[in-house]
């Protein structure tokens, strides 16, 4: 119930560079902190924690950046807050390959990528074009699982 350990182990300088984004210590320190996490993380709670360095502009330009560019992938959780997970090397700028189950705790509100469930293919009429596919599990996750034992 993880982002995958070779995800979280990516060269980020490369990565930036690739998607012809300037390396900079904002983009860097972001990204640190998305993929320091096991779920995905909230802008707000990424303010909380670099608030002093990223003022919240820079840090939402960043996240749209990141988002547009396939490096992020946005995640509402279950008050509609946007949060935010590190995408597979598969992704591009152009389409997000993340088509995975995202579960949502019902309790703590965190939200999971479980990359290894595969979204199941959608057959669509002819002049439909599917863009994304969002499936949410809610649940309790392993820590409020615990607690509620």
């Amino acid at each position: 119930m993880t982002v995958q350990t070779t995800e979280k182990n990516r060269d980020f300088h490369k990565l930036l560079k690739q998607n012809g984004l300037k390396v900079t210590p904002h983009r860097l320190r972001v990204l640190n902190e998305i993929t320091h996490k096991n779920a995905a993380i909230s802008q707000p709670d990424l303010e909380k924690i670099v608030g002093k360095e990223i003022d919240r502009v820079t840090l939402y330009r960043i996240l749209s950046s990141f988002e547009e560019k396939g490096i992020v992938h946005k995640i509402f959780d279950l008050h509609g807050t946007a949060t935010y997970a590190i995408c597979t090397s598969d992704c591009t700028e152009n389409h997000h390959h993340d088509q995975h189950v995202h579960f949502i705790c019902s309790v703590c509100n965190s939200v999971y990528c479980l990359q290894e469930i595969s979204l199941p293919k959608i057959p669509l009429p002819s002049h439909f074009t599917l863009h994304s596919i969002a499936l949410n599990a809610v649940g309790l996750c392993d820590h409020c699982q615990k607690d509620a034992d």
